[in-house]
């Protein structure tokens, strides 16, 4: 039937065919929102004599932002925090997932929000947010060093007395306070795990003292297995509200936020897929957000390569996850061809 008319399957659109026209009833499912409502974090870098294509593949290699709900609700509440007034016990929040589910895309993007702005009155920085990712192990002494360096005060000027954990506690402390901190974002906390149970809770506390000694907000993002070790620690578990970041579902949800990805890519076709290919798609990555960025992003650029300029159920069918972040385009379309 090659003219069918499509139809819908559980709040998708299912077409047996290419459809001509989109169906009414199924405009949430398949709301495409354009590129320029997507911002991305930086541009591709482009060498010199490159070609249209090129720039083109260099735009959808580099990173970018899609503000689909699930996101926007944790920046929501992000910013809630970062803008609260201070208090005695300020809010913490716990953000754990999957790896790759898109904890730390949600931490960039508020940081960005919120980047450092120099104050020529007082010749300080401000910088309302730091963002810091947990050293591999719960080592305290590491962990101030990298404040220091994120701060732009590295310790290689310090004596080797003064980089002793008391003194380098007394110096971040100081110069955080100056700062005009708001909250500290802890990524990768579940590093911690590396570590004994008394190192961990050692670590743990250190968290908690900044928090309470700075008056700011403690956000660490994770993957679910930290959360047994965080609360581990009653005192900061009581104050870290959890929330956790599941992997995407068959759901109009994951139907939305795919098409709206696709419809960002820079190519010169609209992309009608079946539910079907949806479906595919989600079993391939297993619901993680990483997993599904980079396959769009793997027949894309095999979309401008080869010609066909949009992403299709074929091509979505035939693709396989081995060569998607280990070989260049040259080498996968060279493979598509055997």
């Amino acid at each position: 039937r090659p003219n069918a008319e499509p139809v819908k399957e559980k709040g998708h659109c299912r077409a047996r065919t290419r459809p001509s026209r989109q169906p009414k009833g199924c405009a949430r499912s398949i709301r495409v929102i354009h590129r320029a409502h997507c911002s991305r974090w930086r541009d591709g870098e482009l060498r010199a004599g490159t070609t249209e294509e090129d720039g083109r593949i260099a735009l959808i290699q580099s990173d970018i932002w899609i503000g689909f709900p699930r996101a926007e609700q944790v920046l929501d509440r992000l910013q809630g925090m970062i803008e609260a007034p201070r208090q005695t016990r300020m809010p913490g929040l716990l953000v754990h997932g999957a790896s790759g589910i898109g904890k730390t895309m949600i931490a960039r993007n508020l940081s960005r929000k919120y980047a450092p702005e120099y104050d020529p009155a007082s010749g300080i920085t401000r910088t309302p947010l730091l963002l810091l990712q947990a050293p591999p192990a719960p080592d305290e002494r590491r962990f101030y060093l990298h404040i220091l360096a994120a701060v732009g005060a590295p310790a290689t000027a310090l004596s080797a007395r003064a980089q002793n954990v008391a003194s380098l506690e007394v110096r971040v402390i100081a110069l955080l306070r100056d700062l005009g901190l708001r909250m500290i974002m802890i990524d990768e906390v579940h590093n911690l795990l590396a570590g004994t149970h008394r190192e961990q809770r050692r670590f743990l506390n250190v968290l908690r003292y900044l928090s309470n000694e700075l008056e700011v907000s403690l956000v660490c993002l994770g993957v679910s297995e930290a959360v047994d070790a965080i609360r581990g620690d009653i005192q900061l578990a009581r104050r870290l509200d959890e929330h956790h970041l599941p992997n995407w579902r068959d759901d109009a949800e994951f139907s939305d936020m795919i098409q709206t990805l696709i419809a960002a890519m820079p190519l010169e076709k609209k992309s009608n897929l079946k539910v079907k290919s949806l479906k595919q798609v989600l079993a391939l990555t297993g619901g993680v957000t990483s997993r599904i960025f980079a396959l769009v992003k793997d027949l894309s650029i095999d979309a401008i390569i080869t010609g066909e300029e949009c992403i299709t159920d074929d091509a979505i069918a035939k693709w396989t996850p081995v060569w998607s972040r280990h070989a260049n385009p040259h080498r996968r379309l060279q493979k598509s061809r055997v």
